[in-house]
């Protein structure tokens, strides 16, 4: 009878949902408010996405290899996905808030804000990369 657990995804998924709960725990120590869209939301310290594609990186290279293909192709998804984060994603958080205080001063404005937590500085990147590493090391064999 074949095992249905697949400890690679679950080190992704409970990498990432840690991080997530982290980050709501620091938005309320930091606002003293509770948010909890912060659980699923973008931006903010740890980064999610980093503790996701870095624990799907690090599971795949101790159970198939850093010399597989299947590392080369983590590896590189964490690559983009890290790049966006602290690039693309980002600069649009940045455009985000030079954009809502633009319209914040327009008198004729009811357009809702735009989403300023987007992107990611690269301590938040780096304390969702540590936890993803973490999480993989000690749930993947």
């Amino acid at each position: 009878m074949h095992s249905h657990y697949n400890p690679i995804l679950a080190s992704v998924i409970m990498g990432w949902f840690i991080a997530q709960f982290l980050k709501t725990l620091v938005t309320f120590i930091t606002t003293k408010k509770i948010k909890p869209h912060r659980m699923i939301g973008a931006g903010g310290i740890p980064s999610g996405h980093s503790a996701a594609v870095c624990a799907l990186s690090v599971g795949i290279g101790r159970t198939c290899g850093v010399e597989s293909p299947e590392f080369a192709l983590a590896i590189t998804l964490a690559a983009v996905v890290l790049y966006d984060a602290m690039g693309i994603r980002r600069a649009a958080g940045e455009q985000a808030k030079v954009l809502n205080d633009m319209l914040r001063r327009s008198a004729d404005c009811t357009c809702a804000p735009l989403n300023e937590n987007l992107g990611h500085k690269p301590i938040e990147v780096l304390c969702g990369v540590l936890i993803g590493a973490v999480v993989s090391f000690l749930m993947v064999r």
